[in-house]
């Protein structure tokens, strides 16, 4: 019989109809569910609140009342602070002054007097260690001070002037009791120079937190600090057994929520609270509701019921509707069999389910798969502009499998360049600089389609690269492009240039077109922004000797250092008409142009911040047109003129210049700190502390990077060996020189200079 009812349930659920009929029965089962709990909730949330509202409304007054009293109290502390006599205590080496204690003491036995709340008024002089105090009088130390517990709180102010906390107050020899004490530094001419004590009643201060009508509305009230610790508590007979550690810490989960519920003992308390803006501390009422919620708890059972006994209505409704629908299924499935086979696991509507999940699968396979091709082509593009791929037929291998069908098609690169990025890195939000990229390379991807082996790509900053199919209409490519940049213009606000290479045959030349297309892109230089930069219409004009050399650049330090505006004007417009009549490569214009930047930097006194933002100017600069950059240096010299004429060269700066000057001419010799120090005559630790407080780096540190910097060159620039380049850069043992060097480069200056002119034989 068992083994009878498994095959028949077995079978069942192999049926599509009893599937849909399980699934429908859950869902409307768990919808019902969600409504009697919603409706539990809504009429639990609506009680809560009109409990809620008088007790909110209570607590504020109370908290109110309290506020001003510890207001008031903190008025008095700083009238004492500010009290003529004492000032003269705390700063009298004379402690026991009699005209100045007995008049202390009369001002704090008139402010005590004066106020309901206050019991007892310190002054203490954290110097000498004495007191004045009402009513204990003059002490000249804490040993015969009987409440002198409390000190303490000196090593808790901080950046805090005020601190309110609850203590044990000493009374007498053996007696003590509980008051709320506020503190208030005294500050002298910015010297934290004593305290004043008030001892606030205890019963008196929070006489309002227990009146009748407080009663009336809750079972208990606590006050609580931002500690979390219990400063105040009162309860009803009825809730005197509440353990108050317990509800402590169940408030604190709370947070800053004026409403919640929390669970004692089995009970439903209602919990509102409200935290004082002045002290920080949490006036709590607890409320039974239990009673309350019955009601609530009952009208949910009944929903629930209800709700249950329309589930099964609603699932024997199901099946009949279900019985009568599918019955020609069932016939059309006697129909189709295997064999002899009946298609018990495999009815129409399952082959159908099966189908659809057939093709989803394929299409969302074959996405991933252009996304993954589209990342790796990105990757691979990415990689060779970069140099981290140089092997030529690596190269190839790639090509053909990104691109099986292009591989020996006719191909172009054209790189495309934000111009001014430096510009336009701020006048974007950081946040929208990715998205303008991407509409970017949409905006490229879509025009170029027909005309293009690959998508646009992002290499990074300012640039993307696509690679062009050209056709026999070169100027319908072009047309295409020049769209482009006007689209550009219009939906995203800035301008663009496109470099682009000559043609080549396949794409195992890709390297080639990538470097003309990245050279002919450096014309932008000279030719502005908005442009199409062509390979074949760039040509290096290096005929004209260049007179610029450090010479110049000396004198436009000179210049600036000696506020003379119009010839450092005159320099710099020397310095940019030579690159312009010169018309040389950008690499070497802007070579010249750096290193100019290298001197406004060194003469610049603003903050890190500043410098980082003109070092970005500097590294942007093959984004630009040479004219923004004449404009950027001219402006940087004006305000380098007016910083020398405001301040003046301060005598600390002119050391620090005389000691880089030692280490650039003496950089071959083994000297240390004590011979570039000696060359201006002070002592070590003067020079150490002037030059990390000017250049935020050490005497060593910079002589060490000056030396890795000049050997770096030579590694690059000559054939010399490593050990001649170590003695060249100051340093006797190369061992020496190549741990400094790694340790500075994160590199060994073998393989710094292997990657580096295997990079220079690529270009």
């Amino acid at each position: 019989m068992l083994q009878s009812f498994q095959k028949w349930l077995k079978y069942s659920f192999h049926k599509t109809e009893t599937r849909l009929i399980l699934f429908l029965t859950i869902a409307v089962f768990f919808i019902i569910l969600i409504v009697s709990f919603t409706s539990y909730q809504t009429s639990k949330s609506v009680l809560q609140q009109e409990l809620n509202e008088p007790q909110q409304q209570m607590l504020q007054v109370s908290m109110d009342i309290i506020d001003n009293h510890i207001r008031e109290s903190d008025n008095i502390a700083i009238k004492v602070a500010l009290n003529t006599n004492v000032y003269k205590f705390l700063n009298s080496d004379i402690q026991n002054s009699y005209y100045v204690v007995t008049e202390i003491y009369q001002l704090l036995s008139t402010l005590i007097n004066s106020s309901s709340t206050i019991n007892s008024i310190y002054i203490y002089d954290m110097k000498h260690g004495s007191f004045v105090s009402m009513p204990y009088g003059y002490s000249s130390r804490k040993s015969t001070f009987s409440d002198s517990t409390w000190l303490g709180v000196a090593d808790e102010f901080g950046d805090k002037k005020v601190i309110v906390k609850k203590r044990n107050v000493q009374v007498g020899e053996k007696y003590n009791r509980s008051e709320i004490t506020l503190f208030r530094k005294i500050m002298i001419q910015g010297e934290f120079k004593g305290i004043v004590a008030i001892n606030l009643g205890y019963q008196d201060l929070f006489e309002p937190f227990n009146s009748p009508n407080m009663a009336k509305l809750s079972s208990a009230r606590y006050i609580i600090d931002q500690k979390n610790e219990m400063i105040y508590s009162t309860s009803t007979s009825s809730s005197e057994k509440i353990d108050s550690k317990a509800i402590v810490s169940a408030v604190s989960e709370l947070n800053e929520e004026h409403l919640g519920d929390i669970t004692y003992q089995g009970s439903q308390l209602l919990v509102s609270q409200n935290i004082s803006p002045l002290t920080g501390w949490k006036y709590v009422s607890l409320v039974p509701q239990d009673s309350l919620l019955a009601k609530s708890k009952k009208v949910g059972h009944v929903v629930l019921s209800v709700s249950i006994l329309a589930l099964l209505l609603g699932g024997v409704a199901i099946f009949y509707i279900n019985n009568i629908a599918f019955r020609p299924i069932r016939r059309m499935k006697k129909l189709f069999n295997i064999g002899n086979r009946d298609m018990d696991h495999h009815d129409l509507l399952h082959l159908e389910a099966l189908a659809g999940e057939l093709l989803s699968d394929h299409a969302q396979l074959s996405q991933m798969i252009r996304k993954a091709k589209t990342e790796a082509s990105a990757k691979f593009f990415s990689d060779i502009y970069h140099k981290n791929i140089t092997n030529l037929k690596e190269i190839r291998e790639k090509c053909s499998g990104y691109f099986q069908d292009s591989t020996n098609q006719l191909l172009k690169v054209a790189i495309i360049s934000i111009d001014h990025f430096y510009e336009w890195s701020y006048r974007f939000p950081a946040s929208d600089h990715s998205l303008l990229k991407f509409a970017l390379a949409n905006i490229m991807t879509e025009i170029a389609e027909s005309y293009s082996h690959s998508e646009c790509i992002d290499l990074g900053k300012d640039k993307q690269i696509i690679v062009l199919r050209p056709g026999e209409d070169e100027i319908l490519l072009e047309k295409k492009l020049k769209e482009a940049l006007q689209i550009v213009k219009e939906l995203l606000d800035f301008s663009i240039s496109i470099g682009i290479s000559s043609q080549k045959t396949d794409f195992g030349k890709l390297v080639e077109a990538i470097f003309e297309a990245d050279t002919a892109l450096g014309n932008r230089l000279y030719s502005g922004y908005g442009r199409i930069l062509k390979f074949e219409e760039f040509v290096e004009q290096n005929s004209r000797k260049i007179t610029i050399n450090d010479h110049v650049l000396d004198q436009l330090s000179e210049a600036i250092e000696t506020g003379d505006s119009l010839r450092s004007r005159n320099l710099i417009d020397h310095i940019i008409g030579e690159i312009r009549r010169s018309c040389m490569s950008q690499k070497k214009a802007l070579s010249i142009i750096t290193r100019t930047g290298d001197r406004f930097l060194r003469l610049s006194r603003d903050e890190d911040k500043v410098k980082n933002k003109e070092r970005d100017f500097f590294n942007q600069l093959h984004t630009m047109h040479i004219d923004d950059i004449a404009v950027f240096l001219h402006s940087q010299a004006s305000a380098l003129i007016e910083e020398v004429q405001t301040i003046g060269i301060s005598k600390e700066s002119l050391l620090i210049e005389k000691m880089i000057d030692y280490m650039e001419k003496h950089i071959a010799e083994p000297i240390g700190i004590t011979e570039i120090v000696d060359s201006i005559g002070i002592s070590v630790s003067l020079a150490s502390a002037i030059f990390k407080k000017e250049k935020n780096e050490t005497i060593y540190g910079y002589f060490t990077n000056m030396r890795m910097k000049r050997a770096a060159d030579l590694l690059v620039n000559t054939d010399e060996k490593i050990s001649d380049i170590a003695i060249k850069v100051g340093y006797q043992h190369e061992n020496s020189f190549i741990r400094a060097f790694r340790k500075c480069n994160n590199i060994t200056p073998g393989k710094y200079r292997e990657v580096l002119k295997s990079r220079k034989e690529v270009m």
